[in-house]
């Protein structure tokens, strides 16, 4: 008798485990995705719309014949040149998951960062690499500590003059790191001449790139025997760029609403003098504790500590533009 319990037990079990491998299957599995969206409005509206979000068939890009990188061509007319990109096209194509969220992250990411890169003197195509580093993830933190969009490690963002202490982490304030790494950039450039050399030094690291260039006798990081992950870290760039201009190259069909969008700030408040509790700060700021840290991920305590003669922007999130921005997203569909 308990012999047949138990068969029906792992029969029962069985099923169950079946049933939610096919409903979690991925989507590029499927023939379509199905999203269901719910936004309470009040007492006078509840909305709730269903997406269809196609992936049947997908096939990843062709390896083009060359493509435009911060103003440089680059030919993929090697063997060795053609297999790398390949592997990077199928790469972004069947990793859907980061590969979408990427997508819908930059709508609110590159209209913030674009102006900064342009004032700075560091071409457009450069903001891919936030991409690469951190998948467009403001809070995004490696497994060695590296933090940010931009993902500079402790000492290495504090050389290029952001804070990092127990209150503070400017390696998660957007516009401060990004002016960092734009000193990074434009350092390496002055070292090495051309751009794609520069990308490959942001994960290898100027010393070891000019240490590879000089042994193995070559100008530029495409020619230069490296670690898989510096190697692969370049087309992975170059890949990124034909995604996010053309995203139905890769198979994803986004609508509109689909993208994350950027909601300035309400306004920005000067700090000069410690903050001992910022959820009092927010709350007379009429937004949460919560919406507050959202809106300035730098701020990494329940105070704020205010160095002498220092002067923090604390950024108070627009809640009703965001509100609005979402009902009428819904309102056009």
């Amino acid at each position: 008798m308990k012999k047949g319990w138990l068969i029906l037990f792992f029969v029962l079990l069985s099923g169950a485990v079946g049933y939610l491998f096919w409903e979690t299957r991925p989507a590029v599995q499927l023939a379509s995705a199905q999203q269901r969206f719910e936004i309470l409005g009040g007492e006078d509206s509840v909305v709730i719309v269903e997406r269809i979000v196609s992936r049947e068939n997908v096939r990843a890009p062709k390896v083009p014949a060359f493509m435009v990188f911060a103003g440089d061509t680059i030919r993929f007319d090697r063997v060795d040149m053609r297999e790398r990109m390949d592997r990077e096209l199928i790469a972004f194509t069947y990793g859907h998951t980061n590969s979408l969220l990427m997508l819908k992250r930059s709508r609110r990411i590159f209209p913030q960062v674009e102006p900064i890169l342009a004032a700075q003197g560091v071409p457009d195509d450069l903001k891919y690499l936030m991409a690469i580093e951190s998948n467009l993830s403001e809070t995004a933190v490696s497994v060695a500590g590296a933090a940010g969009l931009w993902q500079f490690m402790r000492e290495v963002g504090k050389e290029y003059g952001l804070e990092v202490s127990p209150t503070v982490d400017e390696r998660f304030n957007l516009k401060k790191e990004t002016v960092a790494a734009c000193k990074y950039l434009k350092g390496a450039l002055a070292k090495f001449g051309n751009w794609m050399t520069v990308a490959a030094s942001y994960n290898g690291g100027i010393n070891g790139m000019s240490r590879r260039l000089e042994t193995q006798r070559q100008r530029n990081a495409l020619d230069l025997h490296l670690v898989e992950e510096t190697s692969r870290y370049m087309f992975r760039i170059l890949v990124a760029k034909m995604m996010f201009e053309d995203p139905a190259l890769f198979g994803f069909e986004l609508d509109e609403d689909d993208y994350y969008p950027y909601v300035p700030p309400r306004r920005t408040v000067n700090v000069s003098a410690n903050v001992d509790d910022l959820a009092e700060f927010a709350s007379r700021h009429g937004v949460s504790y919560a919406q507050l840290r959202r809106a300035n991920p730098w701020l990494r305590d329940s105070k704020l500590v205010v160095a002498k003669g220092k002067t923090y922007e604390i950024a108070i999130p627009d809640l009703e533009a965001e509100r609005d921005n979402i009902l009428d997203l819904y309102q056009q569909q």
